[in-house]
């Protein structure tokens, strides 16, 4: 099946993830990079690889952005990927195993968050819709982020995706920065019984970011990954933290609007 499949990956200043990325890729007949005018080595190293076509497109939003991508996509099928999601030999061989059957329009893949190269036991990333018929499929819309929205079935493919960022945490806290005022006007202006119950503890802004830190630490094993298990749960702690201040921030903000102390 892989030769009837295209991966379609975003990039802004990715030198020190994308070479990773790429590398195992080299089955590709074709790459798609939608990239948003990086200004770092990220086009010197995706101009190496000979099979990768790059579209360069100022950034709006990830859903406009991936819709984009998809345009330029010839193949039937997408692999739609991050800039530092590593496909393992494992995923690839089981994706050109995958027997076509008309009733399934998509697959998604689990994902083992690595800190430095080191997968962890367990994260909170939920599995993603990532390899799809392009027909069957556009993207629109989530909070800070983008949703699949897929035509027919979707199965779950049964190896991982590795997510291993090794951007420097100044670059981390300045995308997480900018996901989170998104994030917090989405959950402002859901009505409360719209939202997950996540969300609705999220919203309240005191309680989730303790509650992240001992669901990372203790549900999801990281206390036994060592330093990589508590760097990340600091991690997802401080973004959560950083929701809750975006939150206090935008209700005195519309307090203040509205005359209301």
């Amino acid at each position: 099946m892989l030769d009837a499949v295209t991966p379609l990956i975003l990039t802004y200043n990715e030198a020190p993830n994308i070479n990773r990325t790429l590398q195992q890729l080299t089955w590709a007949e074709t790459i798609i990079v939608i990239d948003s005018y990086s200004t770092d080595e990220t086009l010197e190293i995706l101009s190496s690889y000979p099979q990768v076509k790059v579209f360069q497109r100022k950034f709006d939003t990830h859903t406009q952005q991936w819709n984009f991508g998809l345009e330029q996509v010839a193949s039937k099928w997408v692999l739609s990927l991050d800039a530092d999601y590593i496909v393992t030999d494992e995923l690839s061989a089981e994706i050109a195993a995958l027997q076509v059957n008309e009733q399934v329009n998509g697959y998604a893949a689990r994902f083992k968050y690595c800190i430095v190269g080191k997968p962890l036991r367990g994260t909170i990333l939920p599995p993603r819709q990532v390899l799809f018929r392009k027909d069957k499929a556009i993207y629109i819309d989530d909070g800070h982020t983008q949703l699949l929205q897929l035509t027919g079935q979707c199965a779950m493919l049964s190896n991982y995706i590795h997510h291993d960022d090794r951007k420097p945490l100044s670059r981390w806290l300045w995308a997480q920065d900018r996901y989170m005022i998104i994030e917090s006007k989405k959950l402002l202006e859901t009505p409360s019984h719209e939202l997950s119950l996540g969300d609705r503890i999220r919203k309240q802004k005191i309680l989730a970011p303790f509650i992240i830190l001992l669901y990372c630490l203790i549900l999801k094993g990281g206390i036994w990954d060592g330093w990589p298990g508590w760097y990340y749960a600091f991690q997802r702690m401080l973004a959560e933290i950083l929701l809750s201040i975006r939150l206090i921030e935008l209700e005195k903000l519309h307090n203040k609007s509205t005359g209301i102390d």
